[in-house]
């Protein structure tokens, strides 16, 4: 194989997909519980989003943003009227709209506040990315091992601690930078009364607020925005994976106030926002806007914790169980990658979030029935692993 062993991949090959079924190369059948991790939230080969790009590739797929591109001020438009921000800034992924972020913050930080140095807090636990900022923003040290030396500006702090962000606040401090729901970090959403109590300190402090959105955005939590859900208008958000349901692309939102911030020259992406990435997204979007799905989003993430929780009271593996919308994360006191496996192997795709979490992520267009059939595999193979160790 020519490929770098960075990934640790499973012997299964898909070929084939449609809604929230999976096929491999010998034709076996997949319920599909992780959405490509939390891409495809549309499910796959969604018509509108399959028809928008088939017909934008047919006419012109690149052309640089030395040009004027009609697609991507539509996109941004809908990014824009469905967030309340003013400005949007597209590029290929989330690490890449957090890095925008980060710079955006140390550029503001120094031209609104005077700051030589900007510094960004973030929180233990997190994921924001695997570019050299990204990694040291991440609260969690195993993915930066190796990488030394790291970037300054970023102090890491206790997840939900109020008193830490607040003693550690000073006249460096620039922006906060949050995940409402950690999921990389095993899917734990935050509390309500922190993420207000949050928000207004930094209004208090004048500091960036800044949301990452890559896994929660685009209706994977029940709202188009996680932030909706807390009831608060970050200053900056960024978006990615749901963002193309599997086109790579993603986004930087922020207030109108902080738009000149990234004047002519400051930031650049030779692929972000090219029209072929743009008929994806805004297929997306007007699917979001024009139909029910983020309805039932909340509604079928709901049951599905309610059967969850049912189903798996008895099974005393199961520590508890996490979720938001059609985020779920349940708490193991065994690895989870053994699970894993063996829930492929019943005919279902989950992702682990940390050694001991077992991670769903369900389209938004998964049935009810296949929420039961999911459910149903989750037990059978929990409760089978039990038997199997007291044999």
């Amino acid at each position: 194989m020519s490929l770098f062993p960075n990934y640790l991949r499973h012997d299964i090959a898909f070929v084939k997909g449609k809604g929230a079924e999976l096929e491999d190369v010998f034709g076996n059948k997949y319920l599909d519980f992780g959405s490509g991790i939390g891409v495809t939230n549309l499910g796959h080969s969604h018509p509108r989003v399959t028809r928008a790009v088939t017909e934008q590739a047919q006419k012109l797929w690149h052309v640089s943003n030395l040009f004027t591109i009609p697609q991507q001020e539509e996109a941004a438009r809908l990014l824009c009227e469905a967030g309340g921000m003013g400005a949007v800034f597209f590029c290929n992924s989330g690490a890449e709209a957090n890095e925008a972020a980060i710079k955006l913050a140390r550029k503001w930080g120094k031209e609104a506040k005077i700051i030589l140095e900007p510094e960004i807090i973030t929180f233990q636990n997190s994921f924001h990315g695997r570019t050299l900022a990204t990694l040291t923003a991440t609260g969690q040290d195993k993915v930066k091992k190796g990488f030394d030396p790291l970037p300054r500006g970023f102090r890491i702090l206790p997840y939900q601690d109020m008193d830490a962000v607040k003693r550690a606040t000073g006249a460096t401090t620039a922006a906060v930078f949050l995940e409402l729901v950690q999921g990389e970090g095993g899917v734990r959403p935050a509390d309500y009364d922190f993420v207000q109590e949050l928000a207004a300190w930094c209004k208090e402090k004048n500091l960036l607020l800044m949301i990452d959105e890559v896994q929660t955005g685009i209706g994977r939590t029940g709202e188009c925005f996680a932030f909706q859900a807390y009831d608060i208008q970050p200053d900056v958000v960024t978006l990615a994976k749901g963002l193309g349901n599997g086109f790579p692309v993603g986004a930087l939102m922020a207030k109108e106030a902080i738009k000149p911030i990234l004047s002519p020259g400051s930031h650049g992406s030779t692929f972000g926002g090219n029209p072929l990435a743009m008929a994806a997204v805004i297929a997306v979007l007007q699917e979001l806007k024009e139909t029910s799905l983020l309805t039932e989003a909340k509604e079928k993430g709901k049951y599905l914790h309610q059967l969850l929780t049912a189903e798996l009271a008895e099974v005393p593996e199961v520590k508890e169980i996490r979720a938001l919308g059609l985020m779920v994360g349940i708490q193991l006191d065994v690895p989870a990658g053994p699970l894993i496996k063996q829930l492929l192997e019943q005919g279902l795709v989950a992702l682990p979030a940390g050694e001991n979490v077992l991670r769903l992520l369900p389209p938004l267009v998964i049935s009810k029935e296949q929420i039961e059939q999911g459910v149903a595999i989750i037990k059978r193979v929990l409760v089978g692993s039990k038997e199997a160790q007291l044999v």
